[in-house]
Protein backbone atom coordinates (compact mmCIF):
# COMPACT_ATOMS: atom_id res chain seq x y z
CA UNK A 1 0.00 0.00 0.00
CA UNK A 2 1.18 3.44 -1.06
CA UNK A 3 0.42 6.99 0.35
CA UNK A 4 -0.14 9.54 -1.82
CA UNK A 5 3.65 10.63 -2.27
CA UNK A 6 5.10 7.39 -2.41
CA UNK A 7 2.47 6.92 -6.02
CA UNK A 8 3.95 4.78 -8.84
CA UNK A 9 5.03 7.11 -11.58
CA UNK A 10 4.50 6.40 -15.53
CA UNK A 11 7.18 4.18 -17.13
CA UNK A 12 10.20 6.87 -18.73
CA UNK A 13 9.21 9.09 -15.94
CA UNK A 14 10.95 10.34 -13.11
CA UNK A 15 9.92 9.77 -9.40
CA UNK A 16 9.61 12.29 -6.86
CA UNK A 17 12.30 12.14 -3.87
CA UNK A 18 12.26 13.80 -0.50
CA UNK A 19 15.60 13.91 0.27
CA UNK A 20 16.86 15.43 -3.15
CA UNK A 21 16.30 19.49 -2.97
CA UNK A 22 14.62 19.41 -6.66
CA UNK A 23 11.94 16.76 -5.82
CA UNK A 24 13.55 14.57 -8.26
CA UNK A 25 15.92 11.87 -7.49
CA UNK A 26 19.81 11.99 -9.35
CA UNK A 27 20.36 8.39 -8.95
CA UNK A 28 17.20 7.06 -10.86
CA UNK A 29 18.28 7.07 -14.91
CA UNK A 30 14.93 7.58 -17.31
CA UNK A 31 14.65 3.99 -19.11
CA UNK A 32 15.48 3.68 -22.48
CA UNK A 33 11.97 4.26 -25.13
CA UNK A 34 10.98 0.79 -26.75
CA UNK A 35 11.05 1.49 -30.50
CA UNK A 36 8.45 0.16 -32.48
CA UNK A 37 8.49 -2.58 -35.59
CA UNK A 38 8.71 0.10 -37.88
CA UNK A 39 11.66 2.03 -35.81
CA UNK A 40 13.71 -0.54 -35.70
CA UNK A 41 13.52 -1.78 -39.34
CA UNK A 42 14.69 1.52 -40.42
CA UNK A 43 17.67 1.80 -37.88
CA UNK A 44 19.03 -1.49 -38.85
CA UNK A 45 18.17 -0.52 -42.97
CA UNK A 46 20.46 2.47 -41.85
CA UNK A 47 23.25 0.77 -40.43
CA UNK A 48 23.33 -1.99 -43.16
CA UNK A 49 26.24 -2.10 -45.52
CA UNK A 50 25.44 -1.89 -49.38
CA UNK A 51 24.13 -4.84 -50.97
CA UNK A 52 26.95 -6.97 -52.69
CA UNK A 53 24.77 -6.74 -56.71
CA UNK A 54 24.06 -8.98 -58.98
CA UNK A 55 27.53 -9.64 -60.56
CA UNK A 56 29.23 -10.68 -56.59
CA UNK A 57 25.97 -13.22 -56.40
CA UNK A 58 27.02 -14.75 -60.17
CA UNK A 59 30.53 -14.59 -58.84
CA UNK A 60 29.87 -16.14 -55.34
CA UNK A 61 27.45 -18.64 -57.51
CA UNK A 62 30.43 -19.85 -59.33
CA UNK A 63 32.86 -19.86 -56.99
CA UNK A 64 31.15 -22.21 -54.45
CA UNK A 65 29.71 -24.19 -57.60
CA UNK A 66 33.54 -24.76 -58.73
CA UNK A 67 34.25 -26.12 -54.72
CA UNK A 68 31.36 -28.22 -55.09
CA UNK A 69 32.37 -29.89 -58.33
CA UNK A 70 36.07 -30.43 -57.13
CA UNK A 71 34.73 -32.47 -53.40
CA UNK A 72 32.87 -34.46 -55.82
CA UNK A 73 36.44 -35.13 -57.64
CA UNK A 74 37.68 -35.75 -54.76
CA UNK A 75 34.82 -37.76 -53.02
CA UNK A 76 35.02 -39.91 -56.07
CA UNK A 77 38.68 -40.77 -55.65
CA UNK A 78 38.73 -41.66 -52.29
CA UNK A 79 35.92 -44.24 -52.79
CA UNK A 80 32.40 -43.66 -51.97
CA UNK A 81 31.74 -47.73 -50.99
CA UNK A 82 27.87 -48.41 -50.72
CA UNK A 83 24.93 -47.22 -48.10
CA UNK A 84 24.83 -50.23 -45.93
CA UNK A 85 29.22 -49.87 -46.30
CA UNK A 86 30.25 -45.83 -47.25
CA UNK A 87 33.74 -45.67 -47.26
CA UNK A 88 35.68 -42.30 -46.98
CA UNK A 89 34.22 -40.48 -49.95
CA UNK A 90 30.44 -41.00 -49.01
CA UNK A 91 29.72 -38.25 -46.91
CA UNK A 92 31.87 -35.81 -48.88
CA UNK A 93 30.33 -36.72 -51.77
CA UNK A 94 26.82 -36.20 -50.38
CA UNK A 95 27.99 -32.59 -49.02
CA UNK A 96 29.79 -31.43 -52.65
CA UNK A 97 26.49 -32.50 -54.59
CA UNK A 98 24.42 -30.35 -52.26
CA UNK A 99 26.86 -27.38 -52.26
CA UNK A 100 26.98 -27.63 -56.08
CA UNK A 101 23.00 -27.91 -56.64
CA UNK A 102 22.75 -25.12 -54.28
CA UNK A 103 25.10 -22.85 -56.10
CA UNK A 104 23.19 -23.42 -59.55
CA UNK A 105 20.11 -22.60 -57.95
CA UNK A 106 21.96 -19.21 -56.61
CA UNK A 107 23.36 -18.56 -60.51
CA UNK A 108 19.84 -19.54 -61.70
CA UNK A 109 17.01 -17.55 -59.03
CA UNK A 110 19.83 -15.38 -56.77
CA UNK A 111 21.19 -12.67 -58.95
CA UNK A 112 18.17 -10.16 -58.27
CA UNK A 113 18.28 -10.85 -54.44
CA UNK A 114 20.09 -7.89 -52.30
CA UNK A 115 20.89 -9.94 -49.50
CA UNK A 116 24.85 -10.72 -49.76
CA UNK A 117 26.51 -7.91 -48.39
CA UNK A 118 29.22 -5.89 -50.31
CA UNK A 119 32.81 -7.06 -49.19
CA UNK A 120 33.91 -4.19 -46.23
CA UNK A 121 36.16 -4.21 -43.56
CA UNK A 122 34.00 -6.73 -41.78
CA UNK A 123 34.50 -9.03 -44.19
CA UNK A 124 38.26 -9.88 -43.42
CA UNK A 125 36.86 -11.64 -40.15
CA UNK A 126 35.79 -14.62 -41.79
CA UNK A 127 38.71 -14.82 -44.10
CA UNK A 128 40.61 -14.65 -40.52
CA UNK A 129 38.26 -17.01 -39.33
CA UNK A 130 38.77 -19.49 -42.86
CA UNK A 131 42.55 -18.66 -42.51
CA UNK A 132 42.58 -20.23 -38.80
CA UNK A 133 40.15 -23.35 -39.50
CA UNK A 134 42.88 -24.05 -42.68
CA UNK A 135 45.51 -23.64 -40.10
CA UNK A 136 43.91 -25.76 -37.44
CA UNK A 137 43.29 -28.62 -40.10
CA UNK A 138 46.98 -28.51 -41.38
CA UNK A 139 48.48 -28.66 -38.29
CA UNK A 140 46.27 -30.94 -36.64
CA UNK A 141 47.72 -34.29 -37.58
CA UNK A 142 51.17 -32.85 -36.63
CA UNK A 143 50.25 -31.96 -33.20
CA UNK A 144 47.39 -33.89 -32.43
CA UNK A 145 43.78 -31.77 -32.10
CA UNK A 146 43.84 -30.18 -28.08
CA UNK A 147 46.73 -27.79 -29.30
CA UNK A 148 44.99 -26.39 -32.17
CA UNK A 149 41.74 -26.55 -30.99
CA UNK A 150 42.72 -24.53 -28.02
CA UNK A 151 44.70 -21.77 -30.10
CA UNK A 152 41.30 -21.85 -32.54
CA UNK A 153 38.69 -21.71 -29.76
CA UNK A 154 41.11 -19.03 -28.24
CA UNK A 155 41.85 -17.15 -31.34
CA UNK A 156 37.93 -16.86 -32.49
CA UNK A 157 36.69 -15.81 -29.40
CA UNK A 158 38.74 -13.18 -28.10
CA UNK A 159 39.75 -11.86 -31.52
CA UNK A 160 36.54 -12.35 -33.67
CA UNK A 161 34.14 -12.50 -30.91
CA UNK A 162 35.89 -9.40 -28.97
CA UNK A 163 35.41 -11.91 -25.59
CA UNK A 164 37.23 -10.82 -22.75
CA UNK A 165 40.66 -12.35 -22.05
CA UNK A 166 39.35 -14.42 -19.32
CA UNK A 167 36.18 -15.51 -20.84
CA UNK A 168 38.19 -17.22 -23.92
CA UNK A 169 40.65 -18.42 -21.81
CA UNK A 170 38.08 -20.52 -19.56
CA UNK A 171 35.65 -20.73 -22.56
CA UNK A 172 38.98 -22.33 -24.59
CA UNK A 173 40.09 -24.82 -22.01
CA UNK A 174 36.30 -26.30 -21.58
CA UNK A 175 35.70 -26.34 -25.27
CA UNK A 176 38.86 -28.16 -25.73
CA UNK A 177 38.23 -30.49 -22.87
CA UNK A 178 34.47 -31.54 -23.61
CA UNK A 179 35.69 -32.61 -27.32
CA UNK A 180 38.19 -34.81 -25.64
CA UNK A 181 35.82 -36.33 -23.56
CA UNK A 182 33.16 -36.39 -26.56
CA UNK A 183 35.48 -37.86 -29.38
CA UNK A 184 38.57 -39.81 -27.67
CA UNK A 185 36.86 -41.02 -24.65
CA UNK A 186 33.21 -41.31 -24.93
CA UNK A 187 33.55 -42.22 -28.71
CA UNK A 188 37.08 -43.70 -29.01
CA UNK A 189 37.03 -41.44 -33.07
CA UNK A 190 40.42 -42.12 -34.38
CA UNK A 191 41.47 -38.60 -34.37
CA UNK A 192 45.42 -37.49 -33.89
CA UNK A 193 45.54 -36.48 -29.98
CA UNK A 194 48.37 -35.97 -27.76
CA UNK A 195 46.64 -37.72 -24.69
Amino acid sequence: MTSSSQQEAPLGTSTPHAASGTGYSATEADPIEPLTAEQLAAEWDEERPPPAGPLANVAAGVVTALLGVAGVALSLSMGIGTPERPEAGMWPLIISLVMAVLSVALLLFGRKTLDAEAFSSSSWQVAAGVGTLIGFVLVIGLTGFEIPTLLLTFFWLRFLGKETWRMSTLLSAIVTAAFYLIFVVALSVPIPHLF
